[in-house]
């Protein structure tokens, strides 16, 4: 390994400390010393995998071992090198080290992998403080990639935060749109970090941002920098002041090389080929974490801040968001894209406006953009409705340019972005995108992509039903790599609720079975359930698994022989026996079809409500109403208010259930109402779809109680 460039005093103090009787995230750390040498290796790639291995155990998930700290001599010493080939990334690390020990505890004693306690947070920030002084000579250096990470190192190390200030504004004449905009950042965070300097500093803020010799994007970020300082007292007038901002920026002001937003197409255009053995959803989520984070205006992270500044204050935002998704920077309205998302995916309102703004994103011209906006229509499914015909016109384009085989095209960015637009449509239930539903299926190519959203297109069933029961009995079930593909073929072959499915869903069940791929074979029970006595051609395959050893199948079963043969003295013992497993959920619900004729279960059920788990209590109560009708209501209503309060998950649940109750629910209004008055999505998983679910349910019981 060529060491050359580390100076031989440097490698005689590395292999003199005992690494060996320090720890990392995955052993002893005797391997330290080798990758702080190869870090300052003439090699590129050794470089690169030393960071890599002394990011992944010294410096595991951010965590500070001894080792870790026991580096940092080593690190300031290379970082001060000229010789250091890539002293950027060095200083990088220190910053990251850094910022770790600042989120830590300093009274806290955390423990190593091996059980040992440590402190090394507060060594190595004692470590970088004593050390902090090189970084107001590294913040004047001719480099970039030295200059930008010591500006922030800076701003976060330095004890003597008014010189800290001094320094930093004298930064800001002379660097490119990006640097400028880091220094005002660094600036409000030495303000933040000491409260002598706090008053100084948001004055120079609050005049930068009004000086009209600056750039817009520097004017910007002073007027969100003093936000961020000051958070109460942001008045009426700050937005409007940085959406009059956001409208002066140009993509020409971000000029420089250095500065240039990072499109990065050529990054994603080739693709990659998928790995044998390796399901293609997996392949496909891994590659979309190499765009994660990505940015692509300098302005993105002040914006940022300033939407966290903001907080509930939702219209203003969205105000906000307009204008960036509106911006003549193309780079701001790509970015504006994932800020809208997560917008629209925490808080409640009319998002229609931005949802419509996000459609205009749909460029032909511009595959990768229109890929962003598509993909983000689609998560935002049910609320993206306003885009329905945006969305239609972009796939007719796309068809109209490229030919109908656009859905395989060439040019991967062409082709993900039709592919996205087509998906989001289908999801929206527009039989507009079942040409090229049909098209993948048909070809083969991405059909995957295909499937996951074919159930959303039940008015095409007798299109799609014969195509996915041909791949459901293609499916390899003694391959456990293919049971992803199994579980999207039942679960859209379920969603159609085409009877014509059956048969397939049948033969599946028993590959399933044989295979002992459980979760597929209840899967494929719950599918054939949805039909009905339309199944019972399938009691044969389904009876003999009522009596499962795995509880998920058997539960699965015993469902399906309620539904496919309407027999309750047959499946009430069963249920009621399968009360006392993981699968009680499933168990209660079916009680509660059932209704009056699964009285026996009664007293099983009263007792569950005493449970200990909130959700079991949720399942045994909404079934009792079910079952018990009013005799029941007043605890049930008490059961499910108090799992409710103490577990908001549990809200969709509890609502469908008050919503069936009617004017029993009525003790329940004054918590409804509360819930309608909220600003932050609710619901399962705080999903979009689950808390509109839920918003409907709560409007319909005020109605109905």
């Amino acid at each position: 390994m060529p060491f050359g460039i580390v100076p031989r005093m440097m490698i005689n103090e590395i292999d003199g400390v005992d690494w060996g009787s320090m720890g990392h995230a995955y052993g002893p750390a005797s391997d330290v010393p080798g990758w702080l040498k190869g870090m300052a290796s003439a090699d590129p790639g050794v470089r690169e995998e030393a960071f890599s291995d002394f990011c992944n155990a010294a410096h595991h998930q951010g965590g500070v071992y001894p080792c870790t700290a026991a580096s940092l001599p080593f690190l300031f010493e290379m970082a001060d090198s000229p010789a250091t080939p890539d002293r950027g990334s060095v200083i990088g690390l220190l910053l990251s080290i850094g910022r770790e020990c600042l989120d830590m505890d300093p009274e806290a004693v955390y423990f190593m992998p091996d059980g040992t306690e440590s402190r090394a947070h507060v060594d190595a920030l004692a470590a970088i403080g004593g050390r902090a002084e090189v970084f107001v000579r590294w913040v004047a250096d001719p480099d970039q990639e030295v200059r930008r990470p010591a500006i922030e190192g800076l701003g976060l190390f330095l004890h003597d935060t008014a010189r800290a200030v001094d320094v930093l504004r004298g930064l800001l004449p002379g660097g490119g749109v990006v640097e400028r905009l880091l220094v005002v950042r660094t600036v409000a965070t030495v303000a933040l970090r000491d409260a002598a300097v706090h008053g100084a500093a948001a004055g120079w803020l609050e005049a930068l941002a009004g000086d009209t010799a600056q750039a817009p994007e520097v004017r910007l970020a002073a007027l969100v920098h003093r936000a961020r300082c000051t958070p109460g007292e942001l008045g009426e007038a700050v937005v409007p002041a940085a959406v009059g901002l956001i409208r002066e920026i140009t993509p020409e002001e971000t000029g420089g090389d250095d500065d240039k937003p990072c499109r990065a197409e050529a990054d994603v255009a080739a693709g990659t080929a998928p790995s044998s053995g390796v399901p293609p959803q997996i392949v496909a989520a891994f590659e979309d974490l190499d765009g994660h984070g990505r940015v692509h205006a300098p302005t993105t992270s002040l914006l940022e801040a300033f939407h966290t500044v903001l907080g509930d204050r939702v219209l203003e935002r969205t105000a906000l968001l307009a204008e960036q998704l509106s911006s003549a920077d193309p780079g701001v309205r790509y970015d504006a894209i994932r800020m809208a998302k997560e917008l629209v995916g925490r808080w409640r309102g009319d998002h229609s406006g931005l949802v419509v703004l996000i459609a205009g994103c749909l460029l032909p011209e511009d595959a990768y953009t229109s890929a962003a906006a598509a993909e983000t229509l689609g998560a935002l499914v049910p609320v993206s409705e306003p885009a329905r015909e945006a969305l239609a016109a972009y796939v007719e384009a796309a068809r109209a340019e490229h030919g109908p085989g656009v859905w395989a095209a060439r040019e991967r960015l062409v082709r993900r972005a039709h592919q996205e637009a087509v998906r989001t449509l289908a999801c929206l239930g527009d039989l507009r995108a079942l040409p090229c539903v049909l098209e993948a299926l048909d070809e083969g190519t991405d059909a995957w992509r295909a499937v996951q959203v074919a159930g959303h297109l039940g008015g095409a069933a007798g299109d799609l039903t014969p195509r996915l029961s041909k791949f459901l009995a293609e499916v390899d079930f003694s391959d456990a790599s293919q049971s992803m593909s199994a579980h999207a073929l039942v679960s859209a072959l379920r969603e159609l609720g085409d009877p014509a499915a059956a048969p397939a869903l049948a033969t599946a069940v028993v590959a399933a079975v044989r295979e002992e791929q459980w979760h597929t074979a209840a899967s494929a029970l719950k599918a054939l359930a949805s039909f009905g006595p339309g199944a019972a051609f399938a009691l044969d395959v389904v009876r003999p698994l009522a009596d499962a050893q795995d509880v998920t199948v058997r539960a699965a079963a015993t469902a399906a022989l309620w539904e496919l043969e309407g027999d309750a003295a047959g499946v009430v013992p069963r249920l009621v026996e399968l009360l006392g497993t993981h699968e009680n959920d499933e168990a209660a619900a079916v009680l509660g079809r059932i209704g009056q004729a699964a009285a026996p279960a009664l007293p099983r059920l009263r007792k569950m409500m005493a449970a200990g788990y909130e959700w079991t209590r949720v399942y045994a109560a909404a079934a009792l109403w079910d079952i018990g009708g009013e005799a029941e209501a007043p605890a049930v209503v008490e059961t499910l208010l108090t799992a409710w309060a103490e577990n908001d998950a549990t809200s969709n649940r509890v609502l469908a259930c008050l919503n069936r109750m009617g004017s029993a629910a009525r003790p329940a209004l004054p918590q409804v109402r509360k819930e309608l008055t909220l600003l932050r999505r609710s619901g399962r998983f705080r999903s979009i779809s689950n808390d509109e679910e839920l918003q409907a349910a709560c409007r319909a019981i005020t109605v109905g109680a």
